[in-house]
């Protein structure tokens, strides 16, 4: 190869790659004027979020069984499982404590069936509800939540287990010797 090829393949060889760097995008570097957003953690408590699981269960012979809840983001969740005796619905979401937990669990009519709901925020039970829906001859046209069980509870004033003491009210202190209790007068020697 001669020297003017090379010199020839070497300038193709450069314009390429100028051509190419110029082609690609370039990066920012300018400072954003809007401050970013805070920690949610260090904001008020409505943005803490908790762990809800929401269980029902139908013991009886049903048929349509819907079951409705509250998600995150102010959704509405619908579902519509096959549900036989012993067999437990279970969903999970969270929510922030400003929300309420709530859960409908129905039936379709003519069937009956006993209905059972439970609302747990962090692990702990806070709402608890059965009902047994017995079974019509005619719909109940009257009553729109015939069939129907609901469970609510507010996410807020859970006491959360990683605050300090539990998050629980102090303990009474331990009675002292001598003193009296309940109103009664200290025993004589």
């Amino acid at each position: 190869m001669s020297l003017a090829e090379r010199g020839w393949i070497f300038a193709a060889a450069l314009a390429t790659f100028v051509a190419g760097s110029q082609l690609s995008p370039a990066s920012a570097l300018a400072d954003p004027e809007d401050p970013p957003p805070a920690d949610p953690a260090a904001q008020g408590s409505e943005d803490v979020l908790h762990n809800i699981v929401y269980r029902a269960r139908v013991d009886g012979v049903s048929r349509g069984a819907t079951i409705t809840f509250a998600a995150e983001g102010n959704q509405t969740q619908t579902a519509n499982p096959t549900m036989v005796p012993g067999r437990t619905f279970e969903a999970n979401t969270v929510l922030p404590e400003s929300a309420t937990a709530n859960m409908r669990v129905s039936i379709d009519w003519p069937y009956s069936a006993n209905l059972t709901c439970e609302i747990l925020v962090d692990d702990a039970v806070v709402a608890k509800a059965e009902d047994f829906i017995a079974p019509r001859v005619l719909p109940v046209k009257d009553d729109p939540d015939y069939g129907a069980l609901t469970c609510e509870a507010p996410v807020s004033g859970i006491p959360n287990p990683a605050a300090p003491g539990g998050g629980l009210p102090p303990a009474d202190p331990p009675p002292v010797e001598g003193a009296p209790v309940d109103g009664a007068a200290p025993a004589s020697a």
